[in-house]
């Protein structure tokens, strides 16, 4: 296989070859920010890998939450994979429109509710599309299936963590977020969030991660893009961004470099930007 690691990513190639097997699941993960203004259900509607479900980010979330798409309560994400035909004992392989963005979220989801079968397809719809690969418009036929899900807690912090971790420096915390946004130049999007970042924070921006195909980098290759911002691989790990989202590539890099103690702060900017208690550094 051409991916070097199949645990986390696969191949246009191999998801192609794989498209019929009965044991994988496809999801189109697709989401972008509101000011893209597009709109990713109606393009999944228009065109698709075959047979994928649209996994929806902002559906299938904490509906009682005010910060965006946080992570689900498991009772809510068994019965949305139920619903969409997705079980125990099946290969989930989750790809977006952007190439390598969203998905990775979903990903870190499914790990997050303990299952690690769960790969990201590397290149994402881009790829497949500029390579002739397949793609359709018919909705797949969808059949409950028992899934069984137990809510990870090591995986996730909270902002109460958070606080603690930028005050003691016991893990270090990586920030996704573009180096602009990360030193305070730019006005955040969301209404009320202050600019800046978390005390003690690296920033590691999602997109120095990718390859300009916009498929995720080699290993060696991750590693020195970490030790370059500055991150010490000793410690540790907690990634950040705007929504939680973006997070998700940085911890999908970490795995591939093999630092698993690594944890995603699902609130991210979004939480710490909007309590005028918490600190915040600039440039």
């Amino acid at each position: 296989m051409p991916t070097s690691d199949p645990q986390l990513l696969v191949s246009t190639e191999w998801l192609e070859a794989h498209l019929n097997a009965p044991d994988v699941k496809i999801l189109d993960a697709s989401w972008y920010l509101p000011a893209e203004g597009r709109d990713p259900k109606a393009e999944y509607a228009e065109a698709h890998i075959p047979g994928a479900r649209f996994f929806d980010i902002d559906e299938i979330s904490d509906s009682n939450s005010p910060l965006p798409h946080m992570a689900p309560p498991v009772e809510k994400f068994i019965s949305r994979m139920r619903a969409m035909g997705i079980g125990d004992g099946h290969r989930v392989v989750v790809y977006d429109s952007a190439g390598l963005f969203s998905a990775a979220r979903v990903w870190w989801l499914f790990r997050l509710f303990g299952k690690t079968d769960c790969a990201v397809l590397d290149g994402g719809l881009p790829k497949w599309r500029a390579e002739g690969r397949p793609v359709d418009d018919m909705e797949p036929v969808m059949r409950d299936r028992h899934f069984t899900a137990r809510r990870n807690a090591g995986l996730v912090r909270d902002v109460s963590q958070m606080a603690a971790h930028a005050k003691l420096g016991d893990t270090q915390i990586i920030d996704a977020r573009s180096p602009a946004r990360f030193r305070g130049e730019e006005v955040e999007a969301r209404p009320g969030l202050r600019s800046g970042h978390i005390p003690g924070s690296k920033n590691v921006y999602y997109k120095d991660l990718l390859t300009d195909l916009g498929t995720m980098k080699s290993a060696a290759d991750l590693k020195a893009v970490f030790e370059s911002a500055g991150v010490d691989l000793g410690k540790p790990l907690v990634t950040s961004c705007g929504s939680g989202v973006t997070a998700a590539i940085l911890s999908l890099a970490l795995e591939r470099i093999g630092h698993g103690d690594n944890s995603l702060y699902d609130g991210s900017w979004s939480e710490w930007g909007m309590y005028n208690d918490l600190k915040v550094e600039t440039g």
